[in-house]
């Protein structure tokens, strides 16, 4: 998995994860990737700093490395409950219906199964699963 920084046309910033390099490649131009902002999928890589897991020149040890992990993934489940419609169970439909032109492009999230979330990828949906960390664990 690959996180990168995003930008859309009308300069919202956001942050994406990705399969590889080669996802983002593919689906940024097919207008695979929705600005959580506003819907925009004109959308590009913004420049970023690289992240290095180093606290005062040294090498954070396991647990640390730990806490920093669950702290980026709390703040991106944040993120993503503040900008995205819940959509449940009904995750694999809704996408479908989105992507097919069937309801408005808006940027959803919800739950699907690992079968499903591969059948969506075989029709060309773009979806991204993240880890869900659970608040105060």
């Amino acid at each position: 998995m690959i996180l990168f920084e995003l930008r859309c046309a009308h300069q919202h910033h956001f942050e994406a994860w990705f399969k590889d390099g080669a996802t983002f490649d593919a689906l940024a131009p097919a207008g695979g990737i929705v600005c959580p902002a506003c819907g925009d999928t004109c959308i590009e890589k913004a420049p970023m700093a690289p992240r290095l897991a180093k606290a005062r020149g040294k090498t954070l040890d396991a647990a640390q490395a730990l806490g920093e992990m669950r702290k980026v993934l709390a703040d991106l489940k944040r993120k993503v409950e503040d900008s995205c419609d819940y959509v449940g169970e009904r995750f694999p439909e809704e996408a479908r219906r989105i992507h097919y032109g069937e309801t408005q492009a808006r940027p959803i999230y919800g739950e699907a199964t690992a079968e499903e979330a591969r059948d969506l990828e075989d029709e060309g949906v773009a979806v991204n699963r993240i880890p869900w960390v659970s608040e105060g664990n």
